[in-house]
């Protein structure tokens, strides 16, 4: 006797073969806010009101000011830095992963609030996964190199930082992936992902973990400079693993609050096909073009080269 298929019953039914409704128009009105945040985008609000804020009422001291004393020590401030600076320019765009990790869940949408939050579990575990391969790597590479990188050089081209030329550079690569990612998701481009969502989301924790090849944060730089002072690349990977643990811990809470709070009907909602592919090529797409424009526009625009509207609080 044939079995009815059960809509939404596979993991990967939803952003690989999936078109939502009017997909130009919501990439188009995704990359319209893209820019729009990028210029209302406040970097002293978000890196001195809120990261040092944070850093400093976790740590219990000026978390810039005072010296990492020991591993433990550095350690600890690798994960709280990376925590404080969840919303800063230079890591918001790992909200974008929120719609391709509730696709591969594997949750029954039947099951519960206790069957939803175990399978929280399997999607940032491949969040993580990417992530932390590439931040590790990177934290190996950094205490190897040193002062050879242009990320801890204190020199100027042009008077642009050159720490500044790297952050360009990267977030304006990783901008570009994340944008594509999204255009793939509304069928605008070939998905190079199609029927495989657990690489899609190993493939943006990567992009996720190369947040720290470009990253300006002082709070990150400081813990760059504590990791090569040591000389042990084992500790550069240990602590860069863990400021990019800590970039993650808040988006991963929302998204459990969210399935917590919904008793598990959020993730049968995003299993609608469409529905996903829509929410996940706009978050792509918005967080993507304002990486890029942010990065690749507002910042150099900031040291006289091209120009772009600054807000009076900037």
């Amino acid at each position: 006797m044939a079995l009815r298929q059960l809509p939404n019953a596979t993991p990967d039914a939803g952003i690989s073969t999936h078109r939502p409704p009017h997909p130009l128009r919501l990439a188009l009105i995704s990359a319209a806010a893209g820019v729009l945040l990028a210029a209302l985008w406040s970097f002293e609000l978000v890196d001195k009101v809120i990261g040092d804020n944070v850093a400093n009422t976790v740590l219990g001291h000026d978390a810039k000011e005072t010296a990492i004393t020991g591993t433990v020590a550095g350690l600890l401030f690798a994960f709280v830095s990376g925590f404080a600076g969840t919303f800063t320019a230079c890591n918001i765009a790992v909200a974008a992963s929120v719609g391709p990790m509730s696709q591969v869940s594997g949750a029954d949408p039947a099951g519960g609030t206790r069957s939803a939050l175990r399978a929280l579990l399997r999607p940032v575990g491949w969040l993580a996964l990417g992530m932390v391969v590439v931040s590790a790597a990177y934290g190996i590479i950094g205490v190897l190199l040193g002062d050879r990188l242009p990320q801890l050089s204190t020199e100027a081209v042009g008077g642009v930082p050159v720490r500044l030329i790297q952050s360009s550079v990267v977030f304006g690569v990783i901008g570009l992936a994340l944008t594509y990612l999204g255009l793939a998701a509304l069928k605008l481009v070939p998905d190079v992902f199609a029927h495989r969502p657990v690489a899609r989301v190993i493939t943006i924790g990567a992009l996720v973990g190369g947040f720290l090849v470009g990253r300006p944060y002082p709070m990150f730089n400081k813990l760059f400079h504590w990791a090569v002072d040591t000389g042990n690349p084992l500790y550069g990977a240990l602590a860069f693993t863990l400021q990019s643990l800590g970039n993650i811990v808040l988006v991963t809470a929302v998204f459990a609050l969210a399935v917590a709070i919904s008793r598990g009907r959020f993730l049968a909602w995003m299993a609608d096909p469409r529905r996903a592919a829509a929410v996940t090529g706009a978050l792509l797409v918005a967080l993507g073009v304002f990486t890029v424009i942010y990065w690749d526009i507002r910042v150099p625009a900031m040291f006289g080269f091209g120009w772009f509207p600054r807000m009076p609080y900037n």
